[in-house]
């Protein structure tokens, strides 16, 4: 009965370190790949957005947008063709008035051509007065906002820090590296319980039959 009890505890132990382990594996892994995947891309390709598949984050700073979407919140773009592209589409492109490598995420609100002929859009910021000069050509299109993560935009900045970095990347691997070292010595742990308890069973069950059939003298 004892016997019965512990290999139950044992193995609703395992059952929860399994469970763990998988609640760990679905929510690190991904961030851990995510990151990863964007940290190598924004050193390979530093005058490029970093996208996965084409699909990639950006980092609201200001209020220009609200309320579609507001300073600390992260989006999610698509890239798309300059073509596709048309009047109230909210889109990312590089700030044509800028360095080459600033980018904005305002609203279409025309369709042109520019004074040599290449389409181009007037763009403009939802909570802004004024519409954006100069326009915008279709060179500098990065792609079309989808959706927004309230508020995770803030937790992107964190992750770019040293303290985010260790927290949201090196963390996760060593969380995996705890799990799997602890799953593996409560298998082997578990596995040795069951062996041993079937050797002292088999002992008793040889005892008893010498009990009960004593050798002749």
């Amino acid at each position: 009965m004892k016997q019965t009890q512990e290999k139950e505890k044992s193995s609703l132990g395992h059952k929860i370190l399994t469970g763990i382990g998988i609640i760990l594996c679905v929510i690190l892994i991904p961030i851990l790949v995510i990151n990863c995947t964007l940290i190598i891309k924004s050193y390979t390709n530093k005058d490029q957005v970093p996208s996965i598949s084409g699909i990639f984050p950006m980092i609201i700073l200001t209020d220009s947008m609200y309320p579609e979407f507001e300073s600390g919140d992260l989006i999610v773009c698509n890239t798309a063709e300059p073509e596709e592209i048309k009047v109230g589409d909210v889109i990312c492109f590089y700030d044509p008035a800028g360095n080459g490598t600033a980018t904005v995420t305002h609203r279409v609100q025309e369709v042109v051509t520019d004074d040599e002929g290449n389409l181009a859009w007037i763009t403009k910021g939802d909570a802004n007065n004024t519409e954006d000069l100069p326009t915008v050509p279709a060179k500098n299109l990065i792609g079309v906002y989808k959706t927004r993560l309230k508020g995770l935009g803030n937790v992107a900045m964190f992750m770019q820090t040293t303290q985010g970095l260790i927290i949201c990347v090196i963390c996760p691997i060593i969380l995996l590296v705890a799990y799997d070292v602890i799953r593996r010595r409560a298998y082997e742990k578990s596995k040795k319980k069951d062996t041993d308890a079937l050797l002292a069973e088999l002992e008793a069950l040889r005892a008893e039959k010498e009990k009960n059939n004593p050798k002749d003298i």
